[in-house]
């Protein structure tokens, strides 16, 4: 299991996260294209410190709201996804490969990610951007009970997946990411911990009424805006290599 940050999310005088602290002990940086955070000087100094600590690179696409950092659902048609998928996409890949790095996936973020797993049209229309791409990439969603179904629908379209899971954040019955507005919908660092080490022992969450899910996970997700999980992301990098 691989340990994946959202990161390169501060834009102008604006910041956010701790990237500096998490990339040394990270695999994959999820990298903000523009749309909710991110500018190119945020951009090309992320890239630096991922190609300096060996770290993958992902594109972290959004919809078009920097006010509302991409948190916020828009209604946009399959063809305007399709198109801000690959403006974002090719951007970031055109300043990673300035820097001598290669763009290995891409994840959506916030509201664009949650549209992703709740709408079968809307995660279409982003393996359609992705089948469109020059280049091939992995995709990586959300780790759920429904991992057959989007392997399957990903194949259609030639697609391999990266499945996710999330050390920082509760999960509801169904597998989906408990909503922010929600009293504990964030995991202190206790239950980050636990949460981490069930998954890496049992292949498994506990929702927030108690049940038991199964989930097969490729890489795990600490948010870097989680001040929480980026103290802890030592015992964490510590959990799941087993050590």
């Amino acid at each position: 299991m691989l340990l994946n940050c959202d990161l390169g999310e501060s834009y102008g005088s604006w910041a956010m996260g701790l990237d500096a602290e998490v990339m040394p002990h990270i695999d994959q940086a999820n990298i903000a294209c523009g749309f909710h955070g991110g500018d190119p000087l945020t951009i090309g100094n992320t890239l630096a410190m991922a190609a300096e600590h060996g770290v993958q690179v992902g594109a972290h696409p959004a919809y078009p709201d920097l006010v509302g950092f991409g948190r916020r659902s828009m209604a946009l048609s399959a063809e305007e996804i399709i198109s801000s998928m690959h403006y974002q996409i090719a951007a970031l890949e055109g300043m990673a490969r300035t820097a001598g790095l290669t763009l290995a996936y891409v994840k959506p973020h916030g509201a664009l990610y949650n549209d992703m797993m709740a709408r079968e049209e809307v995660r279409h229309a982003i393996m359609r951007a992705m089948a469109a791409y020059h280049s091939e990439l992995l995709l990586m969603l959300q780790a759920t009970p429904e991992a057959d179904t989007h392997r399957a629908e990903a194949a259609d379209f030639g697609l391999e997946l990266l499945f996710e899971a999330f050390a920082d954040r509760c999960y509801d019955d169904d597998g989906r990411l408990l909503s922010r507005r929600r009293p504990g919908a964030v995991h202190n660092r206790e239950n980050m911990l636990a949460q981490v080490a069930q998954l890496k022992a049992q292949g498994t969450v506990t929702t927030v009424s108690g049940k038991t899910l199964e989930l097969s996970v490729d890489t795990l997700c600490v948010h870097g805006d989680n001040p929480e999980g980026v103290q802890a992301i030592r015992e964490i990098r510590a959990l799941i290599q087993g050590s």
